[in-house]
Formats: C-alpha cells, structure tokens, sequence
C-alpha cells in the first residue's frame, strides 16, 4: 500500500469520500470491476477531462454488464427455488412433521396446554423466534437480541400468519416456510434472497 497523508480534514474527509463509493461498489458492483479505471473516471470527472471512451461505448457497457447481472441472478433464483423444494420435500418425510395444504410445513417442539387462548387473525402476539436459512445461518433472532417481538398475525409472512393462529400459548413449533409463503421471488432487502426458504424456530409467549 502506498504512503499516504491523511493528515488534514480535507484530506481524512476525501479519503471518507472514496471509502464510500468503495463501499458502494463492493456492494452493488459487478464481477471484474477495474479499480484502476474507475479511478481514472474519478479522476477525469473531476479535472474536467474528456471521456476516454464514447458515451456510446459507455452505454452499450453497462447495458452488457446489467444484462448479465439480470442471467446471474436469474440462475441464482432458480438454484435456491430448486434447493428449497428439494429440502421440503425430504423434509417432509421426517417423522414428527406435518405437511399443511399450502406448503407449509411443522413440528411441534413443546405443546401448550389445551386450554390456552390461540389466536385469531385479528389479534396481536408475543411471541420470541430465531430464523435461519435451511443451510443453517441466522438472518433474525429476537433470541439473540433479548427481547421478545409483538406484532399483528396478519402483519407477518403468510407463513407465520397461517401457523400462528393454530398455535396455542406457552407452545413451541419449529417452522418451515416455502419461498411462495415467505418472501418471494423478491425476496426482502437488507438480507432474504429471492426464492428463499426459511426455517424459524418460535415460541408463542402470548395472545395479546
């Protein structure tokens, strides 16, 4: 790495600038991106120069990249909609697991007593939850966080919605939720991909 001096605010708060639109392009760039030439863009832009290339052959680049941004994720949606119903469909040969009509899949960990209230679509739960992908990592806990969750029945997945309201109070389900009860093929911003599969593990602490 070479020398450099970050000595001054307009130096430290140019460096910030960069780091920002690293970031940026760590996060939404594209397989083989040239650091090189996006400093040199960088560079240009800022002195005023000319493009090096026609805003012609701009275009047609980045329609040729988001072109194959569109294919790979397209092949992506398709792998993790294959792999999800591959693992429901073991999944459901399990011993202990039920199969619902509309794909949705459980177990039950810990029953509630019979007459404990059960929810209606209408009502408001407590409820604590832990959330993995079906290769085991977590995307949600309200476990890990300390704090049970409160929320309408109806304004969760539809998975959760349907399982909830044949839960009972004080029992544990281990849940499986197929992508179309899930999120999606959009999946949700800020860590589900599209097609996922979601596993939750959640216990209904109470009716509210």
């Amino acid at each position: 790495m070479s020398e450099l001096t970050l000595e001054t605010t307009e130096q430290r708060a140019s460096y910030g600038i960069g780091r920002q639109m690293g970031d940026q392009l760590a996060q939404n760039g594209f397989d083989g991106v040239d650091i090189e030439a996006a400093a040199a863009g960088l560079r240009d832009a800022f002195n005023g120069e000319g493009l090096r290339v026609s805003a012609e052959d701009l275009t047609a680049a980045f329609n040729e990249l988001n072109q194959r941004l569109r294919e790979k994720q397209e092949q992506e949606a398709k792998a993790a909609m294959k792999v999800g119903e591959e693992f429901l469909a073991e999944n459901a040969k399990r011993d202990g697991v039920i199969t619902l009509e509309s794909g949705l899949q459980y177990e039950i960990v810990e029953a509630g007593s019979d007459d404990a209230a059960k929810p209606a679509a209408s009502d408001k739960v407590r409820v604590h939850y832990h959330g993995t992908f079906i290769d085991g990592n977590v995307f949600d806990s309200s476990y890990q966080r300390g704090t049970p969750a409160e929320f309408p029945v109806r304004g969760v997945i539809a998975g959760w919605t349907e399982a909830l309201q044949l839960m009972t109070a004080g029992s544990k389900w281990k849940l499986y939720i197929p992508y179309q009860l899930a999120y999606g093929a959009q999946g949700s911003p800020g860590g589900i991909p599209p097609y996922s599969t979601l596993v939750f593990d959640v216990e209904l602490l109470d009716v509210l």
